[in-house]
């Protein structure tokens, strides 16, 4: 019996250590399951880390020459960045099934038990030992680093009720109650957000990561733990909540620098992969190429923005959460007027503000502004950024000797005129709206390429939205929606009921 070319339900019909020696299985660490399977992987072309965007050059290949360098990892970056997620996906490279002592607490291997309950038992049974299988999905452990956790919660502490009820000394191990580490045995064991491990806790992994033995009150313990750890954390010099010893991260091997997507177009693909928009009628809802464009650009404007910490990152959860708000804006806007079908709205950017206060950290100047007008900002921005993409910058054209393509509108602004284009407003009311300012349709039309029939009042709410954001005209927040006018009568304009003042914010 060749135990490498048994299948996952043959593996599983193994269930004496008599029949595990017969089938030839020899015991492997999990680094070296972890580096064999890699090999395979990488010979056969496959792709280890499905669904991780933007990685490919950077961060997947120093996670696979750490793998095939039997290192323990750390993986360094802001938040947002797939951390947690890359360290879960891990599990793939083990092997399906690996036998198991059963009823042991430490994941014993039945040829290379650690505890004295597997050696007792196998010493007594010999080959009648009884084995169970453990899927490569339980191999997985995670801990989140709180200033709560103890050592007992890692590494085990005495259990006096056990040592009572079995009449035990509390010179036998056996009084012993492991914690987390010891029980991941032969498994992934992840601790999030290391640094804010308090230090005594951190000193504590040291010789479990260096020699092999735990301590526990008193108890020194030869256990040669087999884990493959991974930790995560953010950059040192970016947070006040602690750092890690350098004890410690000396003896992690291998330390791995994470980032943010390096485009717009890995960006949206992370985004169209995690969005939830299950349920949502999203065959209904028509969403341009600009939009998508323009939710990864709020993203890339907060991360530069002076009122958002920049130590504090932007994580990628904003572009997911504001791109399900806007679905959700267009989706609201469906119910309320009883259309079949819709296309979403510059103005339908409003209703994502909710999904970017929450994802930012503002610096002393961020809050003063208020979290509602710094996000608002961050959205004009991103039109700004964008609209040159599309149409001629309108400061240029100013003084273009062949004459502004804006002027025609922008005219009909300067005679007192004023639009309003309001969250739930019909799509016949806001094209017959759009349509009713002189030259706008021209604009769109003579300087969008390709631009297609459905989409020609989306770029024309664009336009305006773009002329408001290089100051042509004037465009304020209502409670409902948002009305563009001349630039320079709202100069003049002190403000009346209908309109709520940015500052407001």
């Amino acid at each position: 019996m060749d135990y490498q070319r048994l299948s996952g339900k043959e593996l599983t019909h193994i269930k004496t250590l008599g029949q595990l020696k017969a089938s030839g299985y020899q015991p492997k660490s999990i680094k070296e399951e972890l580096r064999d399977n890699l090999i395979l992987k990488i010979k056969r072309k496959e792709n280890v880390f499905e669904g991780i965007w933007g990685y490919e050059d950077t961060v997947i290949p120093d996670i696979e020459r750490a793998i095939l360098s039997r290192h323990n990892i750390n993986l360094l970056g802001l938040r947002g960045q797939a951390k947690t997620r890359i360290a879960r996906m891990m599990t793939q490279l083990l092997d399906e099934y690996v036998p198991v002592v059963f009823g042991s607490e430490l994941n014993d291997d039945p040829m290379h038990p650690l505890s004295s309950f597997a050696k007792n038992l196998i010493e007594e049974k010999g080959d009648d030992t009884a084995i169970t299988w453990m899927h490569r999905e339980e191999r997985y452990a995670e801990k989140l680093a709180t200033p709560d956790v103890s050592v007992a919660d890692l590494i085990g502490d005495v259990d006096p009720i056990k040592a009572a009820t079995m009449k035990l000394s509390y010179n036998d191990e056996r009084v012993i109650h492991y914690g987390l580490v010891p029980r991941s045995n032969r498994c992934i064991f992840v601790i999030n957000e290391l640094p804010d491990l308090q230090a005594r806790i951190q000193v504590a992994l040291f010789n479990i990561l260096q020699e092999g033995d735990i301590q526990i009150r008193g108890f020194k313990l030869r256990l040669p733990l087999d884990i493959q750890f991974v930790f995560t954390a953010n950059p040192e010099d970016y947070t006040n909540r602690g750092s890690i010893v350098t004890p410690l991260k000396d003896r992690i091997e291998s330390q791995i620098i994470t980032h943010y997507p390096k485009s717009i177009e890995i960006g949206r693909r992370i985004t169209a992969q995690e969005a939830n928009l299950a349920g949502k009628p999203v065959e209904n809802i028509h969403v341009p190429e600009l939009m998508k464009d323009l939710i990864e650009q709020i993203a890339i404007e907060a991360r530069g923005s002076e009122y958002v910490d920049e130590k504090s990152g932007v994580s990628a959860r904003l572009t997911i959460s504001a791109y399900e708000n806007l679905i959700s804006a267009a989706e609201r806007r469906l119910y309320l007027n009883g259309e079949p079908n819709t296309i979403v709205r510059i103005a339908d950017l409003i209703g994502v503000i909710p999904a970017i206060t929450g994802k930012v950290e503002l610096v002393y100047e961020g809050e003063q502004e208020g979290a509602g007008l710094v996000a608002y900002n961050l959205i004009g921005k991103a039109i700004r950024t964008q609209f040159v993409n599309y149409f001629p910058s309108p400061e240029q054209k100013k003084k273009d000797k062949n004459g502004n393509p804006y002027v025609i509108p922008l005219a009909w602004f300067g005679e007192g005129n004023a639009l309003d284009i309001l969250a739930s407003q019909s799509d016949k009311e806001y094209k017959s709206l759009l349509h009713s300012v002189p030259g706008l349709e021209e604009v769109v039309t003579q300087l969008v390429k390709n631009l297609p029939e459905k989409e020609k009042e989306f770029f024309m709410e664009f336009a305006l939205h773009g002329l408001a954001e290089y100051s042509q005209l004037s465009k304020k927040l209502l409670d409902t929606g948002l009305l563009f006018k001349d630039l320079f009568s709202s100069m003049f304009d002190m403000g009346g009921d209908e309109e709520l003042e940015e500052d407001d914010l």
